[in-house]
């Protein structure tokens, strides 16, 4: 995404070289503006691959109850960030986990978290390039009458070399200045068949963890926030996450209930291509994922990249920094590019996301519980079980995906 690919993610990266927040100064988040701000940054691109995911759980019954079931460890683990990050007094995820947990974590932590941004980058791309098909064909029968079918190939005719054409004329451009004033303009983004194999209703993890990714973002809205008490934060937490549920739920459902079988891992590509609607929705879609791209490189441009090179003395200069960041940009849109243009379906991405998402929902918050040694023993083995779950669900992931490329399944 996410993906992990969201707004309050630019937040998050870029507060993370600064000092903890001074929980007196300027404006406050409410509740309202806590619940809105996490909502937002969950709901998003796993949309689209929700009814996918419900199909290949076995249906709607198999796939909501993964969901209720990983909600309890949606929720400990925002609890259990809030509370790290009250007690460590650090305002963004990468911060509290090394405070906590220690330099090495933290900085498996900071790794991670350039991965799982780097993927929701190529997510991105994968689900404009999906757009771009449908809107050529429509293009197509639009202008000469015929079916998409009988339109002949040419490689301007490819929607990969429109996707390319996007990259080099609108989000080269976006990407490459320091501070991306567009920012301020984005709102919310666009965003009974019975299987018997447990590992076909485990497949819908990765989804779930792409879809409700919010944690990376939590701590710097828990820091944000006006009433930081741990029973508000809880509330909060809650509430944010049932609404995700009953979104991605009646999302995955609808349209499982409507295409079965047939429906693609991208929702949207399912429908027709001479459906008005669904026309505007591909366009609108594409305009927000083209905005947000620059937003989750230049938060990844900006803090860890270059840290990085500023402890180790490579950027010396004002003027080197600037070249430096012109030439991570130019290759991390190439990278990001090339993948999407030869990856089958969004599918294959969000389960390595899903994977990687696995660090901040499970494993890193399920460590901290380990590290903060609370008084109580069931803490611990929940935070072990936590823990364990996370690295199931992360070689789970990892595995299908390796299997699906190398074409075993």
């Amino acid at each position: 995404m996410e993906e992990l690919a969201r707004e309050s993610i630019s937040l998050l990266a870029s507060a993370s070289a600064k000092p903890p927040i001074d929980v007196t100064a300027g404006p406050r988040l409410g509740s309202m503006g806590a619940i809105f701000i996490m909502l937002k940054s969950a709901l998003g691109a796993g949309l689209l691959n929700f009814p996918w995911a419900f199909e290949r759980a076995g249906g709607i019954h198999s796939a909501v109850t993964v969901e209720l079931v990983s909600l309890v460890f949606l929720i400990s683990g925002l609890i259990i960030l809030g509370y790290s990050s009250s007690i460590s007094g650090q305002c963004t995820y990468q911060a509290v986990v090394k405070e906590v947990c220690g330099p090495a974590i933290g900085q498996l932590c900071e790794i991670c978290f350039v991965f799982n941004l780097f993927m929701i980058s190529v997510a991105f791309l994968v689900i404009v390039d999906d757009q771009l098909e449908k809107l050529c064909g429509s293009l197509y029968e639009l202008l000469t009458g015929l079916p998409e079918s009988e339109m002949p190939y040419h490689f301007y005719t490819d929607q990969r070399f429109a996707l390319l054409l996007l990259c080099v004329l609108l989000i080269l451009p976006l990407s490459i200045p320091k501070e991306i004033s567009i920012q301020k303009y984005i709102r919310w983004g666009v965003k009974c068949q019975v299987i018997s194999s447990w590992a076909s209703t485990f497949s819908v993890i990765p989804t779930i963890c792409f879809g409700f990714q919010c944690h990376e973002a939590s701590i710097a809205i828990y820091s944000s926030m006006e009433n930081q008490s741990l029973s508000h934060w809880v509330f909060i937490s809650v509430i944010s996450m049932i609404f995700c549920l009953i979104i991605y739920s009646l999302t995955g459902a609808y349209g499982y209930l409507t295409f079965g079988k047939d429906v693609q891992a991208d929702i949207l590509m399912s429908y027709s291509g001479d459906d008005i609607l669904m026309l505007i929705a591909r366009l609108l879609f594409g305009v927000s994922i083209i905005t947000i791209y620059p937003i989750i490189l230049l938060s990844v441009i900006q803090d860890p990249l270059l840290s990085w090179w500023r402890k180790h003395d490579c950027v010396a200069t004002l003027k080197l920094e600037s070249r430096s960041r012109y030439v991570l940009t130019v290759l991390w849109i190439t990278v990001t590019l090339l993948i999407a243009m030869f990856v089958p379906d969004i599918s294959k991405v969000i389960s390595v996301i899903g994977g990687i998402s696995a660090f901040f929902i499970f494993i890193f918050p399920g460590y901290l519980r380990l590290c903060l040694v609370l008084s109580r023993i069931i803490f611990t083995i929940w935070g072990a079980v936590t823990l364990l779950c996370g690295a199931f669900i992360f070689g789970q992931s990892t595995t299908i995906t390796v299997m699906q490329i190398l074409g075993k399944i």
